[in-house]
Order: structure tokens, then sequence, then C-alpha cells
């Protein structure tokens, strides 16, 4: 357990014997939906990102569907995860220091571990693996952790910009000397249509068409997702060394994240999803771009405030008891997400890729995620952690954690965990 900081308030809650903080359990459970009904997107069309229209997107509601999904969650909930990830490690490397010990090589291994549990995620899965990112990008948060909580956020913000700078700067490129659209339709509704081809055959074709996207999909990755992933690790670096979430935000500076961030996020976000709907391969698709890089973090803030207002509030204690155990086992509900996508949408399963219209799909992922809480707060009621995350604490700590959670005492309940 991590003692009391300085100033005598306790940093941290403790949850079954290890240092936990119910919020940002509660923030990763909701992360869990927005990252399935984008993740779901893909894998129910090779269509969806080509830039081309989607055959199965033929009514007003399933139009309507595509683009809620696009201007709710699109780009939103990687970066909750992200900050979310900057968070923890600053709460490890505060651990570390406290006991004396060396952070470095168990956070090396943690992030092999991760390393080699995205390829595998990526290459049998899913090809939009955000895992291997996040253990490359790590590298980059070891050699960042003494920075100050000041210098994290002012780099955060410094590299924020330029990520937006490099679209708009490319965007400007496209417009002088690019032809008015750089998409070919014809030639990506044929590569759309080949790989789902092979997506529908066996498992061997699944595989080696997620072979064949893997390059576009890491440079996709490496160009747009890893610079906003890093702005958000830093971001929640410095909230960790600033104390936020180990004590109460007000609830003024809660209100005032929502009257700026659902703004200036939902602003960005309908740019965005304008952008990739009529303008793909056009200079204005690259602008919108530039935009959303800047606004999405916003709108990411506008959520976590929403819901951390929703925690701290008279059903808070639902609201932790419902999603604060599959927030503690997100590993494993992120990959559990996509072996259930890949037997539905994939030949290793029913193979229906292009097959079901997006409310379909909606619903299908709604009742996925709603499968999982009930699974997770079963789990976690007698486990002390998730399969995957027990996993991957023994690799970091090269010691075999504890099973199953210690019974608890007359009178106490899952809701009390981490309260």
């Amino acid at each position: 357990m991590i003692p009391p900081s300085p100033g005598g308030t306790p940093s941290l809650a403790t949850t079954a014997g290890s240092t936990r903080l119910a919020g940002l359990d509660v923030l990763r459970g909701f992360a869990l939906l927005g990252i399935v009904v984008v993740n779901s997107t893909y894998f129910a069309s090779a269509f969806h990102g080509s830039g081309v229209a989607d055959p199965a997107v033929a009514t007003a509601a399933d139009r309507a569907v595509s683009a809620l999904t696009t201007l709710l969650f699109e780009t939103k909930f990687y970066l909750f995860f992200s900050f979310l990830f900057g968070y923890s490690f600053a709460l490890q490397r505060l651990s570390a220091e406290r006991r004396g010990a060396r952070l470095a090589p168990a956070f090396l291994r943690r992030l092999a571990a991760l390393f080699v549990i995205g390829a595998a995620h990526a290459v049998l899965l899913f090809t939009g693996d955000i895992l291997t990112t996040y253990a490359l990008l790590g590298l980059v948060l070891l050699a960042a952790g003494n920075l100050r909580a000041r210098t994290a956020a002012t780099a955060a913000c410094i590299l924020l910009a330029l990520t937006a700078a490099a679209y708009a700067g490319l965007g400007a490129l496209q417009a002088a000397y690019g032809p008015p659209s750089t998409l070919d339709a014809r030639a990506a509704t044929a590569q759309a249509r080949h790989a789902a081809d092979l997506l529908a055959d066996g498992p061997a074709q699944v595989i080696a068409a997620h072979l064949q996207e893997l390059p576009d999909t890491a440079a996709l990755l490496l160009l747009f997702q890893a610079p906003s992933a890093l702005v958000m690790f830093l971001f929640g670096l410095a909230a960790a060394r600033h104390g936020l979430l180990t004590r109460p935000v007000s609830a003024g500076t809660l209100r005032r994240i929502q009257l700026i961030g659902f703004p200036v996020g939902l602003a960005g976000a309908a740019l965005y999803a304008q952008a990739t709907t009529h303008w793909s391969g056009t200079p204005g698709e690259t602008y919108a771009l530039a935009i959303d890089v800047l606004t999405a973090p916003a709108l990411t803030a506008a959520y976590a405030a929403t819901l951390l207002r929703l925690h701290r509030g008279r059903h808070g204690h639902r609201i932790t008891s419902v999603l604060a155990p599959a927030g503690r086992m997100a590993l494993s509900n992120y990959l559990t997400q996509s072996a259930v996508l890949a037997v539905v949408f994939t030949g290793y399963g029913f193979a229906a890729i292009g097959r079901l219209a997006p409310a379909a799909v909606l619903t299908l992922t709604l009742a996925l995620y709603a499968l999982q809480l009930w699974a997770s707060a079963h789990w976690m009621r007698t486990h002390a952690y998730g399969p995957l995350e027990w996993g991957l604490r023994a690799v970091t700590h090269l010691a075999l954690p504890r099973w199953r959670t210690a019974p608890r005492a007359r009178g106490t309940g899952p809701h009390r965990r981490g309260a």
C-alpha cells in the first residue's frame, strides 16, 4: 500500500489489498464501451475507413447510426486509455520510489509482454491493435517519467499543436500540388471487397488478410494514433503528478470542463464526420483531421468530467459497482471483445462481415458490452485480477500473484472496493 501523501491526505485507495483508484477503474470500464463500438465497425465491414461508400449502409437509419458512431466515438476513446496509461505509470513510479525499488526493469518487462500480446492480437484477431503502440510509446514515457507536472503538460500541448500543424501542412501540400481528389474509388472498392472475401474465408485466410493489412494499419497508427496517444500519456503523467483523482475535483471545475469540452469537441467531431464521409482523399479531409486532433481531447475530457460527476453523485455507488469491475480487468475485456467479434464477423466463426446493417452491429456490440459488465462483476467478486492482468502482473514482477481474493468481512460488498 502506498502511504499517505506528505500533506496527510491519502493519495490512493485500497482495493482487496492492492492500491487502486476507483475513479480510474470507472473510467476504464466506460472507455471499453467506446472501444468496442468503434472496433466493431471495422470487424463488420471492410469498407469502413476505406473512403468509399459501404454497401451495407443503405437506409437513412443506417446512415444515422454510422454518423453518430463517428461523431461520438471515433478518435475519442483510445484517448481515454492513453491518459489512464500515463496516469497509471506515474502511480507505479511513485510506488517504486516509496518502496526503494527500481521501476525500469519491471516496467520494461511489462512493455515487452504488452508488445507480444498486441502483436498476436494484430495478426490473429484485429490489425487495429493499440497495445503494440502503447508498448513502444511506453519507452518514451519511461524516459520522461521524471518530468514535473507543468513540464509534462507543456510538452503535451506542444506535441498536440505540432501534430495538428503537420496535418494542416499536409492538407496545404495536397491543395497546392495534388489533384482535387487522391482517392481512386474503383480501386478502393475492389480492395475492400477482396479483403472481405479473405476475412470471410477460413482461419488461414483471415490471418493472411491481417498480414496484408498490417503495413497500412501500422502506418495509420504511427501517423495518427501514436502522436495523440503520446499526448495523452503526458497529460496523464501530469495529472498524476498534480494529484488529480487522488483528491476530489471540485464540481465547478468539472462543470467548466463540460461547458468547454462538449461544444469544442462536438464541433470538431462533426467536421471530422463530415470529412470522412464526404471529403475522402481531399485536402478538406486532411484539414478536418488536423482540427480533430486538437478537439478530440476536449470531448474525451468532457466525457470523463461527466462520468466523474455521476460517480460522485447519489448514484455513484451503483455506477462504481457496474463499471469498476470491468475497468479492473480492462485488458482481458479488450481482447475478449476482439475474440467475440472475430467469431461473429470472420472465418473463425459465422463470417458475417458485410452482412449486418449498422444498427444490428451496434445492438450486438451493446449486448456484448453489457455481458462483459456482468461477467466482470461476477469474476472480480472472487478473483484478485482478470486472467490476462494476472499473467501480465506475473511477468512484470517475476512472481505469481494471488489468484483468488481474500474472503470479505461481514457487512462489506463489492461496492466498497476502492471507495
